[in-house]
């Protein structure tokens, strides 16, 4: 039987999206509707899943990576490491036989081997190297993980060998490799890049080893995706086109579903789940949250650099009725800056009660009246807050009964998380899910002082909380690192560099066809063990 052209069947999906009309692709292309516009695809310059998602989780492969569905890590371009008994030498014996992409604007010559993986790390620790001269970056996560300063070196011992030497233990530092901005490049596309200007093309252009291609992109609309035939680990690619068909309307994504105009959808309305699991066609498996959604308060700026300030403003948020509207019973009350299925969460903090009367009194003790400033809400759903326009509307009113002007204002995603990390915010919604299954992940990416700049968003830096974290982070011992982490959530506590308001469970809406999916705990969305029926 003759066979219809991929390149048709492809362009019959994409017009499909651009039209409205019903899905005409291939049984193996699958198509996403997701959330929004990622910024770029170079993984080690972000911090967000709608980033990773298009790049880390399609185009790359990592050292180590995440079991599907886990915090697990399982072998990845490393085939197998060993590690000095003082924890501050890493060895990794690379796999061999991986392949690069090949694509119209590079033709690898050769595979993936050791330079290519000490490139990728001299690159996100090194200021002065070379790549960064040409096209200049910042890196969040290496420096709110401090891993910039505490990687001594990255070695070739051999083509198929590398030896990383630290400074001090890091007790996360194989689940850290696993993360997507520890997505390895390819040395020799870098080399490419720079010998003809272009190095800012790594991140609009990407190479990688990963189950996909990276073929096209067409910002708020769609990208496209062809599946790697070289991959090295063929049993989980079970595509032949992965389409991500940008949908930031959450009732606009149902409504392509149904139509079976894409196949899978994120952060669906809540009000939409009891109909999403009443249709016959679609499944809607669902997963106990690691997340957290809070309000950020801009400690740098006056008044929220006061104590008083902040635990008035705490205190004023009705959670109970935040929670009721927005999660719609998907939600649950959050008190401490991490969910409580993270290992050392402390259990015994209580969170302050809602207390109109207490709040008014705390600002007139801080001398502040006639207060006003500026709320951020977010443009998109995550997993942690399916509605920020109406969270941010319930706080706004909250805060107007204890006298408090608050202006919601908000910008397209890329440009909210830039402007918010150089701390141009007052007061922000914002909020995390966990992307390796350790504390540090929580207390050190979000509150730390390495971390102010970044994903630091309250521009927190607190000495006596960050001493507690920055020894944590160099234990072995995770009965001794937990006792760590609990003296430091009592600081957080105390001190309310921003107020905690819920852990939401996360659903993922899919049609029937879908199967072998696995929802992520760390918020990401792998297509690479998919397949369609």
């Amino acid at each position: 039987m003759r066979r219809t052209p991929s390149f048709l069947v492809l362009a019959a999906a994409v017009a499909a999206l651009a039209t409205g009309s019903a899905v005409a692709a291939s049984g193996k292309t699958l198509i996403f509707c997701s959330e929004g516009s990622p910024a770029g695809f170079d993984p080690a310059r972000y911090t967000t899943g709608t980033d990773f998602d298009a790049s880390a989780e399609t185009v790359f492969n990592r050292l180590t990576e995440f079991v599907r569905g886990e915090t697990a890590i399982r072998p990845g371009l490393a085939e197998k490491w060993a590690v000095t008994p003082d924890g501050l030498n890493y060895t990794f014996t690379l796999r061999r036989g991986v392949k690069f992409h090949t694509t119209p604007y590079f033709k690898p010559t050769r595979e993936f081997n050791a330079d290519d993986v000490v490139f990728t790390f001299q690159r996100l620790i090194d200021k002065n190297h070379p790549f960064n001269k040409a096209a200049p970056a910042q890196y969040p996560y290496v420096t709110d993980m401090g891993m910039d300063t505490n990687i001594a070196a990255v070695e070739k011992v051999d083509p198929y060998t590398v030896r990383f030497k630290l400074k001090a233990v890091d007790a996360a530092f194989l689940q850290n490799l696993a993360m997507s901005f520890s997505s390895i490049q390819s040395a020799e596309y870098a080399s490419q890049l720079l010998k003809s200007n272009k190095a800012g093309l790594i991140n609009t252009q990407p190479i990688g080893t990963g189950p996909f291609v990276f073929k096209s992109y067409q910002k708020d609309a769609v990208i496209r995706f062809d599946a790697n035939s070289d991959y090295w680990n063929k049993k989980e690619l079970l595509l032949d086109k992965l389409i991500f068909a940008i949908t930031p309307d959450a009732s606009v994504r149902y409504q392509k579903l149904q139509k079976g105009e894409c196949h899978v959808m994120t952060y669906p309305r809540p009000a939409d789940l009891k109909a999403m699991q009443a249709n016959p066609k679609l499944q809607v498996p669902q997963q106990a949250g690691f997340n957290l959604g809070w309000v950020s308060y801009n400690t740098k700026r006056k008044p929220f650099d006061k104590v008083e300030v902040r635990q008035a403003l705490d205190m004023a948020i009705d959670k109970k009725a935040i929670i009721q509207a927005v999660y719609a019973g998907a939600g649950q009350l959050a008190t401490n800056p991490m969910p409580p299925t993270q290992w050392s969460y402390n259990k015994s903090l209580k969170d302050a009660p809602y207390d109109v009367n207490k709040a008014k009194a705390l600002l007139k003790k801080a001398g502040v009246e006639n207060l006003s400033f500026t709320l951020w809400a977010m443009p998109v759903q995550r997993p942690y807050n399916p509605n920020a326009k109406l969270m941010a509307e319930m706080i706004q009113a909250d805060w107007a009964k204890i006298g408090v002007n608050a202006k919601i204002v908000t910008y397209e995603w890329g440009e909210y998380i830039k402007r918010a990390k150089a701390g141009e915010d007052d007061t922000m919604l914002i909020g995390w899910s966990g992307d390796n299954g350790d504390p540090d992940n929580w207390l050190g990416v979000n509150l730390g002082c390495s971390a102010v700049g970044g994903n630091n968003y309250a521009q927190w830096c607190y000495k006596e909380f960050d001493d507690l974290i920055v020894k944590a982070r160099a234990l072995s011992s995770q009965a001794e690192r937990t006792k760590l982490y609990e003296q430091a959530q009592v600081i957080f506590k105390r001190e309310v560099p921003f107020t905690p308001i819920a852990h939401s469970t996360v659903y993922m809406p899919m049609s029937k066809q879908v199967l072998g999916y696995k929802i992520s705990p760390l918020a990401l969305h792998s297509f690479y063990g998919v397949r369609l029926k």
